[in-house]
């Protein structure tokens, strides 16, 4: 139980973004396609895995002394130290084993999140605005994978707006742990000094309205309706702008987090 909480099998959800080039592009359904992207999806869930293994093992002091963190796998003693350095390697290898057998290109994409997430782990978590940038980079990432993996084309209004709503997420993350802060005194981040509720407020109804454009931009591109073959996909908007809206009221109204809480590390 203590290796799976140390992996966060929960997080992998978020690499669903890897399907996103292929679904709009028309062609998830094709059997080989949906192989070679599931594939991926299990690649960067172990890398994913393994930054997580790499995290808690840094953290593991610190932890300790944190009410919350201190119940982690590695804080706690349920996993020991050698075991998941163990876990460490072999997600990496599983990972490499299973691009370097279908598309080893795509490896230079996962390769690259592990980099960035490396340094994310070790300096850039700390730094106010950063810290969200590097996790929307690495959405980013998730959507370069996918296209790569099938060879789709993806088209920049896509990339641009996976990269918004990841900061749209991100920056609501932080409105949470800014408001946990307040109330209970727990800081959940070194990060979060540089953020105040204003400002984050601001940046979250910013992000929400860029990203709705941005959706409306991609939908009515000309090369998106010919290679979708329907010119009624912008009708699709709708949904895009209710579901932000909905997020809007968790986020100012609800004031919680509870979709999407994913984006954190």
């Amino acid at each position: 139980m203590g290796i799976i909480t140390l992996i966060r099998p929960k997080h992998w959800i978020k690499n669903i973004f890897i399907f996103i080039p292929a679904f709009f592009a028309g062609t998830i359904l094709s059997f080989e396609n949906l192989f070679l992207l599931i594939l991926t999806f299990f690649a960067f869930s172990f890398v994913a895995s393994s930054i997580y293994i790499l995290n808690d093992y840094k953290d593991i002091e610190s932890d300790k002394k944190h009410p919350k963190k201190k119940f982690r796998p590695l804080a706690s003693g349920k996993v020991s130290k050698r075991n998941a350095l163990m876990l460490f390697f072999i997600l990496l290898i599983a990972s490499t084993a299973l691009m370097y057998s279908t598309r080893i290109h795509v490896l230079s994409i996962i390769y690259a999140y592990f980099i960035l997430n490396i340094f994310y782990t070790l300096v850039l978590k700390r730094i106010a605005i950063v810290d969200i940038v590097c996790i929307s980079v690495g959405f980013v990432l998730r959507v370069f994978a996918g296209a790569f993996a099938v060879d789709v084309p993806v088209s920049e209004w896509l990339i641009l707006m996976v990269f918004l709503i990841s900061l749209l997420m991100g920056f609501a993350k932080r409105r949470d742990d800014l408001l946990i802060k307040e109330e209970s005194g727990i800081t959940l981040r070194k990060s979060i000094d540089g953020y105040t509720k204003p400002f984050i407020d601001l940046s979250v109804t910013m992000m929400a309205g860029v990203v709705i454009v941005c959706y409306i931009m991609y939908v009515t591109h000309e090369s998106v309706i010919s290679r979708i073959g329907n010119s009624y996909l912008y009708l699709t908007s709708i949904f895009v702008i209710i579901g932000i809206l909905r997020y809007l009221q968790i986020t100012f109204v609800e004031e919680k987090v509870k979709l999407f809480e994913i984006v954190s590390l």
